[in-house]
């Protein structure tokens, strides 16, 4: 514990007490230390991450869901209240964790249609893991792609939420991340263009042929690009507005498909 704190990890008697039960044999513990004391995200080495409740399967090279991303679940769950069988898609979906949680925060009796969608690989082989575990998500479907190249056509026009937590940090801003997320995870999950924005664009540009009337758009962003992203969706022929979560330090943008 004492060499876990020296190296900077806040919660260091927390994350010593995780790896001796992930790995009780003194030899692969000392293995395990050595990596985290040199940077490797915990959640890698577990092999999994905690989110709203659930244990997301993530492996190196794996984006790690961050808790305020529950700021886009719980605005998703809010808008499927009532709303049985809906059909929701979660795209740069990582480890799957949105579309995981937004599954297991469906009331009772009111199940859901879930694709997600990720073009990394090693995502995409966390995602389904991380979908089996949760109660009904072995029928959800797990696509691997290029955003909405990934997804079956016959989605188009019917997607009544979509999660859609793209890259957002700039370029430039990438070197300044936690040694963490800038040595660890995929530079694709983090790198949103110049300012951010870029991959947001591409979603928006193509979100109201996926929706289905009335239907959301979900996206995290940071406090500085609230405005612009919120522009970004209305360009897309969104009714967009700023979310915030003070407690989780979140921001997003909503954008909302109108009824014609």
């Amino acid at each position: 514990m004492s060499r876990l704190r020296a190296a900077g990890c806040v919660f260091a008697e927390d994350e010593a007490a995780l790896l001796l039960v992930a790995e009780p044999d003194p030899a692969r513990l000392e293995t395990l230390v050595a990596l985290r004391v040199a940077g490797e995200p915990l959640e890698h080495l577990l092999g999994w991450a905690e989110f709203a409740g659930l244990r997301v399967a993530v492996a190196p090279g794996v984006f790690v869901p961050r808790q305020r991303s529950l700021l886009l679940v719980r605005a998703a769950l809010e808008a499927l209240a009532g709303r049985p069988r809906a059909l929701v898609v979660d795209l740069c979906c990582g480890s799957g964790a949105l579309g995981a949680a937004v599954l297991a925060g469906a009331p009772a009796g009111a199940p859901l249609e879930l694709h997600t969608a990720d073009v990394d690989a090693a995502a995409v082989r966390c995602a389904r893991a991380t979908l089996d575990a949760v109660p009904g998500g072995s029928a959800a479907r797990v696509h691997q792609g290029d955003l909405f190249a990934a997804l079956p056509e016959e989605l188009a026009g019917r997607v009544v939420v979509l999660l859609a937590n793209v890259p957002y940090v700039p370029t430039e801003a990438v070197e300044l991340m936690p040694l963490e997320a800038r040595d660890h995870e995929p530079r694709q999950a983090l790198d949103g263009g110049p300012d951010g924005l870029a991959v947001l664009r591409r979603v928006a540009a193509d979100a109201a042929r996926w929706l289905a009337p009335g239907g959301l758009l979900l996206t995290e962003c940071s406090p500085q690009q609230a405005r612009t992203a919120a522009a970004v969706l209305r360009d897309g022929g969104l009714d967009a507005r700023v979310l915030t979560d003070d407690d989780l330090g979140a921001t997003g943008v909503a954008g909302v498909l109108p009824v014609s």
